[in-house]
């Protein structure tokens, strides 16, 4: 089975198809986001990576690059309930929900930045991972989405 990115553009296709499936009234399958703060999430996680938002460090018990590669590299889908840092979450220092139109919107403009090339941004460490190359950002992204469009049912 072929890996998934954002830089592959049936992937990229994919994950646009699944997100035009979610609505305010989507439901989640686990853990506590609505659908719209769901998408305020992934909009607050492509800035931070990208540099428009400020993202702190996340502790863990496990070193990063094995974190890295096992999230990345193992065919295994991530595990539900992984607290997200606080910049990231709408309930708490994350950006609040407003029009729901508008703020997929602003994922979407964010989306297509992030797989732009050539890109018009550095770089930030990712929170759990820190540094990634290029294949394993795009690897990231579609894994992110994914993860949260499963969430909700798309």
């Amino acid at each position: 089975m072929p890996v998934k990115t954002l830089s592959n553009h049936p992937d990229k296709e994919e994950i646009l198809r699944r997100l035009g499936e979610i609505s305010p009234e989507s439901q989640r399958h686990w853990g506590r986001m609505s659908a719209h703060q769901m998408v305020c999430h992934l909009s607050d996680s492509f800035r931070g990576v990208m540099g428009e938002k400020a993202l702190s460090r996340a502790p863990g018990p496990v070193p990063r690059r094995i974190m890295k590669w096992g999230a990345l590299y193992l065919p295994l889908r991530w595990p539900h309930g992984i607290k997200t840092r606080p910049e990231m979450d709408a309930q708490q220092e994350g950006t609040p929900p407003t029009d729901f139109a508008a703020d997929m919107r602003e994922l979407l403009r964010l989306l297509n930045r992030f797989t732009r090339q050539p890109q018009d941004f550095t770089w930030r460490p990712h929170p759990i991972f820190d540094h990634l190359s290029e294949w394993e950002w795009a690897r990231w992204g579609y894994l992110h989405m994914d993860h949260h469009l499963r969430q909700f049912g798309a």
